[in-house]
């Protein structure tokens, strides 16, 4: 028998991406978010509208997206509850975040240079893709009926980096095997179908979880 609970929450499992941005003083920053798809060479990713990531992209119209393995679950949720912006919302500091201008320090991250755009690549990540903007999209209103409380961007990848052991040899193909992305499923991590270590971000929602 199906219910009708009225779903708070919709993230049925996506990969976690970490967008690496450049601010408007030419400093990096870093922001895990995990509604993420691809269609062969673009990508659509959506953010809050108000995240200073949003603000860079909008800006800069180019980023990188870092996808890290399951084992690197530690690095994420060290910046899970951070924000690059000085102004929090109210909301957001009862959810517990706080501002962090340096994300890769945080993050236990190195800054390795992009090829063909300004945004950093985050070293350790066995996967990064360098990307510009297409198009962004406002989607839904804030509490106060302005439109823009969400923002998807449409990105083209440019150049994708990929860590050797992981592709196949002699192919342009990843192996799906050796490849272990680490998913967000109702803001809890997984990985290898497990979760795998607890999570900041679902404490901040107050996610009613038993694991």
């Amino acid at each position: 028998m199906h219910v009708a609970p009225g779903l708070k929450v919709l993230y049925f499992g996506t990969p976690v991406v970490l967008v690496s941005t450049r601010n408007e003083d030419g400093s990096a920053n870093l922001a895990p978010i995990s509604s993420a798809w691809w269609l062969g060479q673009y990508c659509m990713i959506g953010m809050g509208g108000s995240a200073r990531t949003t603000q860079n992209l909008l800006r800069e119209r180019e980023c990188v997206l870092n996808l890290p393995s399951s084992a690197m679950v530690d690095v994420v949720d060290r910046i899970a509850l951070t924000t690059g912006s000085p102004e929090i919302r109210e909301y957001r500091q009862k959810q517990g975040y706080r501002y962090e201008p340096e994300k890769f320090k945080l993050a236990e991250l190195t800054e390795q240079p992009s090829e063909l755009v300004s945004p950093p690549r985050a070293a350790e990540c066995p996967v990064q893709l360098e990307c510009r903007l297409v198009d962004a999209h406002p989607l839904g209103t804030d509490a106060n009926g302005e439109k823009g409380f969400a923002t998807a961007f449409q990105l083209e990848v440019l150049r994708a980096h990929v860590e050797e052991e992981l592709v196949i040899p002699g192919t342009h193909y990843v192996d799906p095997v050796g490849w272990d992305p680490l998913i967000m499923k109702f803001c809890e991590f997984f990985g290898g179908g497990e979760n795998i270590h607890p999570s900041r971000l679902a404490q901040g929602w107050q996610m009613p979880h038993d694991l």
